[in-house]
């Protein structure tokens, strides 16, 4: 890279991510498609390819001023870093929870009563004349009395969200060279950005450029036909078949969507054909457990059949698993860390050396630890809550990276829910429980988990022969700016239009009201629900290795019982489709002839629906949304 260390720290690329954490934050007051919900970026994605077309011209006529897919693939990682500090499972739901119980408190719900002392000064708001102007708009964020307010929550949870960044970084060190050069894990969600960077062959594709047509006039259409409904739309929304079913036990299925994304079947058709089977066909396995526990008359017992439950158990189930996988490298890892036949192990070319990174996950856990406890939290409670946390943060990356899965949410609220449901809410105790609401803010969806795109970053790394350790200075500063740009638009916005997203941390102080009012035991059922789908995901596991005919796939159990795939399963089920025909009529041949079309499609749906969002944001109104 000739140019990395002058590209990957200056001030341009940091303004460039501030400016797509400006599009991030304003697109959620504008009412825009929030890009944060799916795996890939779509606000990244632009960015990088306004970035490679100008590249073009630079080539033209300022060869010397040309960035190399180096750098373009650097900037990717350090947006992508910037764009999961303020999405909708971070920034946008931190910042609105830091007055949200103070300013919702109503003598009918009894928050004061129930757990206002137990929420740290230093965490919160209280006073309702800094945040009036906050919530109800027509102000400005640009007073001394609002920002000396604001500037201890955020600085302080600030620091937090580093730390947890931090840990994971040093994690991902961890396992990075097993998932990356020893099982070589296929990371379909980075196939578009390899390519995309590679200027020279893929704009020059015109087969790319037919799936682009395609996809990117598809969307201008419906966009036309929502601003002027006399123009018929191209699909572009999602139909219920549910009404169909209206005798039980059929009725039991519930909202059943059906669409088709065309960038969902693009991003499909990277997926290895027996992950997007199971995709499908579990989506389908959940219907039918409704439907079953319906025709034996269980349809009403609160929970059943614990579709919910079930999923994290599978991503337990996946984490034990990665982990039995690697447990000569883990051991191999340990060995080098307390000095035993080090030599044994090379981690020179690793983004830190493994005994820092375990350093770095001591240190960080100490602070996050720390942090916890002068919140009000147990010990006992900080380590199984954070245990659960970094299981599911690492089950969630090895799922991207085998699985390129557009969609990896967990609903039920993380670790939170999980403990209360497991232990009760007695025994967790209510400053405990009122410090893991404050937690929700980066629990409530895992839709934008940052570990994942470390992993990402450091496999592009592994493909290009960037450097790890450069690229890990990029992914900080891309942490650091996102975390603090995405705070100040939100707050700037917020007092000049109204917080519109003030709702989004109300689950949260709603679940914590009903814990404090109404101790609950140990949920048993649902707890059964958990430990069977994590031995059923375990056993997957073991078929998929003994029978190489075997074709369902753990991660798709575990990732087709989320809300977001009601929406997905559909397009999976045609990219699959395709695929398979592809692949049995013409064979691998054909499959990597395919292989740009298919590039076109997402790339044609993200760049033309990333332009309706940014014509929304100036014309400062809803525009056609292409995600859900």
């Amino acid at each position: 890279m000739r140019h990395s260390e002058k590209t990957s720290a200056g001030v341009p690329l940091r303004a460039l991510s501030a400016a797509n954490c400006y599009w991030l934050i304003m697109a959620l007051f504008w009412k825009q498609s929030h890009p944060t919900v799916i795996s890939l970026f779509f606000n990244v994605i632009f960015s990088v390819f306004v970035l490679a077309l100008l590249n073009l011209l630079l080539k033209r006529f300022l060869p010397n001023s040309v960035l190399s897919q180096g750098e373009l693939l650097t900037i990717y990682v350090m947006l992508c870093m910037a764009t999961a500090m303020g999405a909708q499972d971070m920034i946008q739901v931190l910042i609105p929870a830091i007055p949200h119980p103070f300013w919702f408190a109503t003598a009918e719900n009894e928050w004061a009563d129930l757990f206002f002392r137990y929420i740290p000064d230093w965490l919160a708001i209280s006073d309702k004349n800094v945040v009036t102007g906050y919530f109800e708009g027509e102000s400005t964020f640009y007073t001394a009395q609002h920002v000396k307010a604001w500037l201890t929550p955020v600085v302080v949870w600030s620091g937090f969200i580093f730390a947890l960044v931090f840990v994971m970084l040093c994690l991902t060190t961890i396992v990075r060279k097993r998932w990356t050069e020893e099982e070589k894990l296929s990371y379909p969600i980075i196939q578009l950005l390899l390519q995309m960077t590679d200027t020279s062959r893929f704009f020059k594709n015109k087969v790319m450029w037919i799936g682009f047509a395609i996809a990117g006039t598809m969307n201008l259409i419906n966009g036309l036909h929502y601003l002027f409904p006399a123009v018929p739309g191209i699909g572009g929304q999602s139909y219920d078949i549910s009404p169909f079913f209206t005798t039980k036990p059929w009725s039991a299925i519930g909202w059943t969507p059906v669409a088709v994304y065309p960038f969902v079947v693009g991003l499909g058709f990277f997926i290895p054909l027996d992950l997007s089977f199971s995709c499908w066909f579990f989506y389908l396995f959940w219907k039918a457990q409704k439907i079953f526990a319906s025709s034996l008359g269980l349809q009403n017992l609160p929970g059943l059949p614990y579709i919910e439950e079930q999923s994290f158990g599978a991503y337990i189930g996946l984490f034990v698993f990665a982990l039995w996988m690697s447990r000569r490298h883990l051991a191999g890892v340990a060995r080098k860390i307390f000095g035993i036949k080090a030599e044994e192990i090379d981690d020179s070319k690793e983004p830190l050396g493994y005994r820092a990174a375990a350093f770095g996950v001591v240190i960080g856990m100490a602070f996050i630890t720390v942090f916890c406890y002068k919140a009000g939290m147990s010990i006992w409670v900080i380590l199984v809550f954070f245990a659960f946390y970094f299981a599911l943060s690492t089950a969630i990356s090895r799922v991207r990276a085998e699985l390129g899965s557009p969609i990896h949410d967990l609903p039920i609220g993380g670790p939170g829910e999980v403990m209360t449901t497991i232990f009760g809410s007695r025994r967790i105790g209510s400053s405990s429980l009122t410090g893991i609401s404050l937690l929700y803010f980066f629990n409530r969806g895992y839709r934008a988990h940052p570990m994942p795109h470390q992993l990402e970053g450091f496999k592009i790394a592994e493909r290009t022969g960037l450097s790890n350790k450069r690229l890990l200075i990029a992914m900080i500063i891309g942490t650091i700016v996102g975390i603090y740009a995405s705070s100040w638009v939100f707050l700037h916005a917020s007092y000049d239009l109204s917080a519109t997203a003030n709702w989004r941390p109300k689950r949260a102080f709603n679940l914590l009201q009903t814990s404090l009012s109404y101790h609950s035991a140990p949920d048993r059922p649902a707890l059964g629900a958990m430990i069977g789908g994590m031995l059923f995901t375990i056993l997957l596991c073991m078929m998929r290795m003994r029978f190489l005919w075997w074709r369902l796939h753990p991660a798709g159990y575990a990732v087709s019982g989320t809300w977001a795939m009601n929406h997905f399963w559909g397009s999976i089920f045609v990219s699959w489709v395709i695929k398979a025909v592809i692949l049995r009529q013409g064979g691998l041949k054909s499959h990597r002839k395919a292989i740009p079309f298919f590039l076109g499609i997402i790339l044609g749906d993200f760049i033309i629906g990333g332009l309706w969002s940014i014509i929304g944001i100036a014309m400062h109104r809803s525009m056609y949304q292409f995600l859900f």
